[in-house]
């Protein structure tokens, strides 16, 4: 599956911003966000934002490898860094620029067709890192749910209409219906 920043629909916009959203209050932090990859361009867009930036930063762009999403995108690892003073890989310019620069950062790749498409970042989370590993590992779920549902959109999307299933256009109908629903 390949994602451009051009090509996001609403409902996958809807659905990103779902994904971040529940980030953001599941691990109590400032702010959540997911990039994708340009596949054109390399570039991290950023497709959804909750918390700090939220209304700004979606479409901003960084250079392929800027940073920890960077890292992460590149590496296919997830990475949790609680002081990032500390971190070689942390681009305090890159953060400056979008108004926010978090003490700690949490990321986990979104992969599809073992390609990776982009990054779930958390910035702050609450806890006082008590529980490292559950956290890397619950983000990581949340990137793998965010991944095979732009995966199915996006699928359900490209088969022609005589070519999707009842079920199919009725899992397409109920997501985008429950996704049109304002968050709480």
């Amino acid at each position: 599956m390949t994602i451009s920043h051009d090509a996001a629909t609403p409902t996958e916009r809807r659905l990103l911003q779902s994904i971040v959203e529940v980030a953001r209050h599941v691990f109590g932090a400032a702010a959540s966000s997911i990039f994708l990859i340009d596949a054109e361009a390399g570039d991290l867009v950023f497709e959804a934002v909750a918390g700090e930036g939220d209304d700004q930063l979606v479409g901003s762009r960084f250079p392929a490898g800027t940073g920890i999403a960077g890292w992460v995108a590149a590496s296919g690892q997830s990475m949790l860094v609680d002081d990032l003073r500390d971190s070689k890989h942390f681009s305090g310019e890159a953060a400056a620029s979008t108004g926010y620069v978090p003490n700690s950062i949490m990321a986990a790749p979104l992969f599809s067709d073992d390609e990776c498409v982009g990054v779930l970042e958390v910035l702050d989370r609450g806890g006082g890192g008590v529980r490292d590993m559950a956290d890397v590992e619950l983000l990581g779920l949340l990137a793998d749910q965010a991944a095979i549902g732009l995966e199915l959109l996006t699928r359900l999307r490209a088969a022609g209409p005589s070519r999707r299933s009842g079920k199919a256009l009725q899992l397409l109908d109920m997501a985008e219906s429950l996704l049109a629903e304002p968050h709480g």
